[in-house]
């Protein structure tokens, strides 16, 4: 587990016993999120760019602190197919996330941003077997961590009090020490349950 887990939970934790004794906690919201988009990168150790449209599946989690103010957390895995042939790059990621949000009759607007990492892991079959079983002999996998920075705007239509559908656009900037990993706008749709 990496060390500044703890620490964030810890946070996290204090921030909801002081809002709870404030009287500032008005409660939470969480739900299912499924995205598309548009990838491109450049994987520069095999000269070779990845683009396309990723599909994926997601969460969140936030506290409401406030009138317009929203902490939390969210998570989603992603993949983006390539080459026709089984081949995938594949992020998982998640973050903690701040968010402003008004109420405008049955909308719901909101901006924010998630600071948090994950992991791409890449497999690419450069040839086509010749027969099914058949072995690929030119194969890249590879793994690697990366940072997310991910500022997002969204809108939520509020089909009654605790149930909501939501729409968010986000860019999510995946930072490895390397270089910039394929990134792009992605475009979300799911359901939220208000507390």
């Amino acid at each position: 587990m990496k060390r500044w887990i703890p620490a964030v939970l810890f946070l996290l934790l204090a921030v909801m016993a002081a809002a709870q004794e404030k009287k500032i906690l008005r409660g939470f919201d969480g739900g299912m999120m499924v995205h598309t988009g548009y990838l491109k990168g450049n994987l520069d150790a095999i000269d070779y760019t990845a683009k396309g449209v990723p599909m994926g599946i997601g969460g969140v989690i936030r506290l409401h602190l406030g009138d317009h103010f929203r902490i939390g957390s969210e998570g989603y895995m992603s993949t983006l197919k390539q080459r026709g042939n089984g081949s995938y790059l594949k992020y998982g990621w998640g973050g903690l996330l701040a968010d402003f949000y008004t109420v405008l009759g049955r909308f719901q607007p909101y901006a924010g941003l998630t600071l948090g990492g994950g992991a791409m892991t890449t497999l690419l079959m450069m040839e086509e077997p010749a027969s099914p079983w058949a072995p690929v002999e030119e194969t890249r996998y590879h793994k690697q961590g990366f940072m997310a920075v991910d500022p997002f705007i969204g809108c939520d239509f509020i089909v009654s009090g605790p149930m909501h559908l939501t729409l968010k656009v986000d860019y999510l900037c995946a930072l490895s020490r390397s270089k910039l990993l394929p990134h792009g706008p992605r475009v979300y749709f799911g359901f939220l349950f208000y507390h």
